[in-house]
């Protein structure tokens, strides 16, 4: 503001004053200023960067040291089932004692299964002795990414700030998965072999343990009622949360149906190096709109931001069947990525609305679980009919998943709508009753 008496010069602005400003106008800076956000945050993508690389890194190692490719297939799937079993009910373990005390151990103990698993790939051990350590490594691997959003909750309150902390953390998800594979594979092949699993190791345990010394931000343990207590309180008695892990399974075979097939479209037209790109600009694509979803707040209901976005993902995978070059389906990518992470912020935001404040980490336990399992059916159908029909024929099954999504979406949508409306009266009441 000009200032008479400076003969009309500006009067700069404190510092602090500046940096408020900056805040507000940054909802990203905004929200990691928040006491302890920023360290917790960084803690928890940290510790969830193997899930990004773990897999890939198993095959590769074996494949090294047996000669298999599909005993690496057969060992990582013993890690996924292994994983998708336990997080949900890991997740449902913090809800009543937290998530310090119950991860502290799992985190130590996934650090030494995965070097155990890594040792005995070199050392030749059986492949039965493999699958065991593989499934340890799963059974304790947990959900950062549900814990740091429960996290976020806690620290936020039920604003609108959540919508942009969860596009922050889709956004670092995306980012996790552009660069784990690609280190993963470098480690591996480049430098040592073992490295591929030591790496993770160490990020698993540090970063695990980084996050759960944080005990200021941490949510407090939900009481037996809160939580539902017992058999009665479990979240697949919530047909909201059913419906929404059914979509999210779909979401999961269509990201992995169209990572396995774009892979083979690439060999198929002679240019095989180049699917790594083609999918990190997929990543990037999804990543960058992420961002600028988070920047804003929307008006629109989350069930109709819900349906827009599956619309956008559907059109995009569908247009993957009239691709006739590489460069074809990374444009289509690129575009149909930009509504990927809104559309998993939309979904997890909806979580929050069908499910109570003592069962959130469960709830996003299962919405994760089953898009784990989506992917994995996924890369294995769409592996059977490229191996019998070619890519085409891996594209039909991205584009038959999308539509499956967003019919399920459609058919849930009312139910989902008196949620979201559910929860916006009692958070109105909580308000009036505060003041």
């Amino acid at each position: 503001m000009s200032n008479p008496m400076d003969g009309g010069h500006e009067t700069p602005a404190p510092a602090d004053e500046n940096s408020g400003r900056r805040r507000r106008s940054n909802p990203y800076l905004s929200i990691l200023s928040r006491p302890g956000a920023a360290s917790f945050s960084a803690a928890a993508a940290i510790a969830r960067l193997p899930m990004s690389m773990i897999g890939l890194a198993i095959v590769l190692i074996i494949e090294r040291s047996y000669g298999s490719y599909a005993a690496g297939g057969r060992v990582s799937a013993a890690y996924l089932i292994a994983a998708a079993a336990a997080v949900p009910q890991i997740a449902r373990l913090i809800d009543r004692r937290g998530q310090s005390r119950v991860m502290r151990p799992l985190v130590v103990a996934n650090g030494i299964f995965v070097i155990g698993l890594g040792f005995a790939i070199i050392a030749g051990l059986p492949e039965p002795v493999l699958w065991l350590l593989a499934a340890g490594v799963g059974a304790t691997v947990g959900a950062f990414g549900a814990l740091v959003r429960a996290r976020w909750t806690f620290t936020l309150g039920d604003s609108r700030a959540l919508h942009t902390a969860f596009s922050l953390e889709s956004a670092l998800d995306e980012f996790i998965f552009v660069i784990g594979p690609t280190l993963a594979t470098v480690l591996v092949v480049q430098v040592w072999p073992l490295a591929g699993l030591l790496v993770p190791a160490v990020a698993a345990v540090g970063g695990g343990l980084w996050f759960c010394s944080q005990r200021a931000t941490e949510p407090p343990v939900a009481s037996s009622r809160a939580s539902g207590g017992g058999r009665a309180g479990s979240v697949l008695r919530n047909p909201a949360l059913i419906a929404l892990s059914a979509i999210f399974l779909f979401i999961g075979v269509v990201f992995g149906s169209v990572e396995v097939t774009t892979v083979a479209f690439a060999k198929e037209v002679g240019s095989e190096s180049m699917a790594g790109v083609v999918l990190g600009i997929f990543a990037l694509g999804s990543m960058l709109a992420g961002l600028a979803y988070g920047a804003r707040h929307w008006r629109s209901a989350l069930t109709t931001r819900l349906l827009a976005t599956l619309v956008i993902l559907t059109a995009g995978m569908s247009a993957l069947l009239l691709a006739t070059s590489l460069w074809h389906v990374a444009l289509i990518l690129l575009l149909a990525g930009v509504s990927i992470a809104p559309t998993l912020i939309t979904g997890t935001s909806i979580v929050h609305t069908v499910v109570g404040q003592g069962q959130l980490t469960e709830g996003l336990a299962w919405t994760s679980t089953a898009m784990t399992i989506g992917v994995s059916g996924g890369t294995a159908v769409a592996g059977i009919l490229i191996d019998g029909h070619g890519a085409r024929a891996g594209y039909l099954l991205t584009s038959a998943g999308s539509c499956v999504a967003l019919v399920l979406a459609a058919l849930a949508a009312a139910a989902f709508a008196r949620q979201e409306r559910r929860r916006k009266d009692e958070s109105s009441v909580a308000n009036a009753n505060g003041d």
